[in-house]
């Protein structure tokens, strides 16, 4: 009896210590990205830049892996863009390792690819075995240096993950021993990330996660010194995972959710909205924009544009969109189909998906994604471009209230 109390105390203790109820430092509000101006296009400059020239795309260097996918990007001290995916035999397989290369714009050039990790060097890093890894996404730290968070499996699917930790004091030319992420003091299982990490005004990292056993929700994973110091749910349910979060203040935020719903249930992009720099969050009404249970990304501009890239679909992912919201909760507008299969036979149909947005100045944006899991492909939008993509879109919104009034 004494040893079924003592179990159930420790199993009490590990959920608590697990929802961390007030039980945490005190929280510090959101950083936003830029410090944001909201003023609309200037139509004159707009104007004297035309014509504007077609978005530029190109390639990430080819691992000669015959799979990849889950790319992510970040923007390096000089100037340079720097990219993690995952490349092997197949999605999950023991070969698969996380490549990186850097984009010179100057150069309009990939680097040739290095391996940031495989599995035997998280195995022997991480004092464990290692089946699969997945899932790159890099921050930057407070003290300026490079984290490069990881999913790492070690036994059953993707379910069964938790996240993994490397640094480099040296903008990603080389790595520290990798270190796992105790999200659970018991068991630390089903924890993944896709989308970027956020950060607060005290220089700790907010990291959207997500889980996909038992439960299928999303998280918010505040991290001090590779330490989860607080979690917090932010959707509930079977129905939204890998959350992309957009900041709107030093409090508020919305996080926009892959959906994994039955087949029964609307098919659009789950929503959760915070007040209170992530302590709380609250599930918002749906963005009324199609999703077939694939991810997305978000990201702000300095002047408060946000874009969103999509598969805009209820089924399959072969179609990939670029969308602009002008600061109207609601009107987003396609403003470039990235690539669409739609008129091609079902079976011929290539799948683009796990999208993923940077933008290096407040003005531009990149947008890498995976191209039929062959290629990983990087599209950038000028500054020039998206202005001009705003002004368009603003004067469609004027139009379309004008019809409505």
């Amino acid at each position: 009896m004494n040893r079924i109390l003592a179990l159930c105390f420790l199993l009490i203790a590990g959920v608590l210590a697990y929802l961390r109820i007030d039980s945490q430092p005190a929280w510090s509000s959101f950083k936003p990205p830029f410090e944001v101006a909201r003023q609309p296009a200037n139509e004159e400059q707009t104007k004297t830049k035309l014509p504007i020239s077609a978005p530029e795309a190109d390639w990430l260097p080819d691992t000669g892996a015959p799979s990849v996918h889950a790319a992510s990007l970040i923007a390096l001290n000089d100037g340079t863009i720097r990219a993690f995916w995952f490349a092997g035999s197949r999605e999950g397989a023991p070969d698969v390792v996380i490549a990186s290369s850097v984009f010179d714009s100057k150069e309009s050039a990939w680097s040739a690819p290095t391996v940031v990790m495989d599995r035997v060097r998280a195995e022997r890093g991480l004092s464990r075995y290692i089946a699969k890894l997945g899932n790159p996404v890099p921050a930057r730290m407070a003290d300026g240096r490079l984290q490069l968070f990881f999913v790492t499996v070690s036994i059953g699917g993707w379910a069964g993950s938790s996240i993994s930790i490397v640094i480099s004091n040296d903008e990603g030319i080389t790595w520290s021993k990798p270190e796992r992420l105790i999200t659970s003091p018991l068991v630390n299982l089903s924890t993944l990330v896709k989308s970027p990490a956020i950060a607060f005004e005290d220089g700790r990292i907010g990291l959207p996660a997500y889980h996909e056993w038992i439960g299928r929700f999303g998280e918010l994973l505040r991290i001090e010194d590779n330490r989860v110091i607080d979690l917090r749910r932010m959707s509930s349910g079977r129905g939204a995972i890998q959350p992309a979060i957009l900041i709107d203040g030093q409090e508020q935020a919305s996080a926009y959710f892959r959906q994994t719903r039955s087949s029964d249930q609307a098919k659009e992009v789950p929503v959760s909205v915070t007040k209170d720099a992530g302590r709380h969050w609250q599930i918002g009404s749906d963005l009324p924009i199609a999703n077939p249970n694939s991810a997305l990304a978000v990201i702000s501009l300095a002047n408060g544009t946000r874009l969103m890239a999509l598969n805009n679909l209820e089924t399959g992912r072969y179609r990939l969109v670029l969308l602009m919201n002008n600061g109207r909760d609601s009107d987003w507008s396609i403003i470039q189909t990235v690539e669409d299969d739609e008129a091609l036979p079902d079976l011929q149909r290539r799948e683009f998906s796990y999208p993923y947005l940077l933008t290096a100045n407040g003005r531009d944006a990149h947008l890498v994604y995976t191209w039929d899991r062959k290629r990983i492909r990087h599209i950038y939008f000028s500054g020039a471009w998206l202005e001009h993509a705003q002004h368009q879109t603003a004067l469609l919104e004027d139009k379309t209230e004008g019809l409505k009034q």
